[in-house]
């Protein structure tokens, strides 16, 4: 009867210490989720910032692959805003760290795959005239793999419709397929239901944005 009260003990403790590590979990993402929404943050230094806190947490919660994904989010945000064009390819080699933790806990993830779009992006506006090519193509096939993933991501179709919008005519842009896509979009954010609170959610104001600045 002891032994069978100890294991119930053990048990119980080990439940409550679950709920208290995952209760710390979710409140430390939320409040870094947060900072993500907030405009005032999109700078390299707060984005630097937000994704060394997600690294700590990605390292605290090694199974998780949200952490990895906003650590590589902050981190590609902030290497195209970089005035420093020294500096990109650094910090997307971080990027792809963490994108290669979140392809080990998720594989096939659509989210991860517009990131991997975004990366290869900084990367071309490094020099694009002699990266144009590679990381143009490589950017173009993420979005796809991410669509072919799930084609009710508004993500894929913002991120497309950005890629026609700010490519000369002459390399493959098209403001009036941009328009479409930008549409298309906002059409899939209005429908779209992120798994969680915690879930990527980002883009859809990006979108609005955007399709006014085409309809200009």
């Amino acid at each position: 009867m002891k032994r069978v009260t100890l294991s119930f003990l053990l048990l119980l403790a080990v439940v409550f210490t679950a709920g208290a590590q995952s209760a710390q979990y979710e409140s430390a993402m939320t409040k870094q989720v947060a900072l993500l929404d907030d405009p005032a943050s999109f700078n390299p230094a707060k984005l630097g910032e937000i994704s060394n806190t997600f690294e700590r947490i990605a390292a605290a919660e090694k199974s998780q692959w949200l952490p990895y994904y906003y650590a590589a989010y902050s981190q590609v945000m902030a290497a195209l805003i970089e005035q420093n064009k020294d500096k990109v390819d650094a910090i997307v080699d971080k990027v792809d760290a963490n994108l290669a933790k979140v392809d080990e806990l998720s594989p096939n993830n659509d989210e991860a795959a517009c990131i991997k779009s975004l990366a290869a992006t900084a990367r071309l506006m490094v020099d694009p005239q002699s990266r144009g090519m590679q990381y143009g193509m490589a950017s173009a096939q993420e979005l796809q793999k991410a669509q072919t993933i799930n084609a009710e991501n508004p993500r894929v179709y913002l991120l497309q419709g950005q890629s026609l919008f700010y490519t000369p005519e002459q390399f493959g842009g098209s403001k009036a397929r941009a328009k479409e896509k930008f549409q298309a979009a906002i059409e899939k954010y209005a429908s779209f239901k992120p798994a969680s609170k915690l879930a990527p959610h980002w883009g859809e104001k990006r979108a609005k944005e955007l399709l006014a600045e085409a309809n200009k």
